[in-house]
């Protein structure tokens, strides 16, 4: 029996592997920018100024509907990393598309939040505290942006390639990637959300 049996086919071809440790690195310097944005954020937040402070703008209700739909996010891309690794290449590219549509829901509700607060003057100039927020989670929502284009473009590429060494490599990637992100809103969700209602 082979030795490689219970090795994913994307780490069994050097070129992919060397990839996928590329991948790692990256991950790498986006740790470091969302330190960066953590440590401006929690230097701010209690700068308000004269506008508001964290608990007279943040809401539970949206907070925890956006947590829930991510962390589901997050089940839906594990299986369908799952099915490709059984060779189910519909179940892969079905659970795909529920985790970016579950992305676009977590979009669309922060864009929602940001246009409240825009609209009820509450912008990134108005305080160090604002500039911070807007920034952090900005940036938080930029990324999960991406994420649903690249899984657009993953499926895509699964429907007409198949489940390919590469679309393998990417599916992992992509994984890893979307993973990140869902720990990052759990950060955000206790440093910036549960610390700010807190007060």
């Amino acid at each position: 029996m082979s030795s490689n049996v219970f090795i994913p086919q994307e780490f069994q071809d050097p070129q992919e592997s060397i990839r996928i440790t590329g991948f790692w690195i990256f991950l790498t310097t986006d740790v470091v920018l969302f330190g960066s944005l953590f440590s401006v954020y929690a230097v701010f937040r209690s700068r308000v100024a004269l506008g508001p402070t964290p608990h007279q703008i943040f809401a539970m209700g949206p907070v925890l509907a956006e947590t829930l739909i991510l962390l589901t996010s997050t089940l839906t891309v594990s299986l369908s990393l799952y099915s490709a690794r059984s060779n189910h290449a519909r179940w892969s590219v079905a659970w795909l598309i529920i985790t970016f549509s579950l992305g676009a829901s977590f979009v669309t509700l922060e864009i929602r939040e940001f246009a409240g607060d825009i609209l009820a003057g509450h912008t990134w100039h108005q305080s160090a505290f604002l500039s911070g927020f807007f920034t952090l989670v900005g940036t938080h929502g930029s990324h999960v942006t991406f994420g649903i284009l690249w899984a657009v473009m993953l499926v895509i590429q699964l429907i007409t390639r198949g489940l390919t060494v590469i679309n393998r490599r990417k599916l992992y990637t992509f994984a890893l990637y979307w993973h990140f992100l869902d720990i990052v809103w759990i950060f955000l969700f206790s440093v910036v959300y549960l610390s700010g209602l807190a007060k």
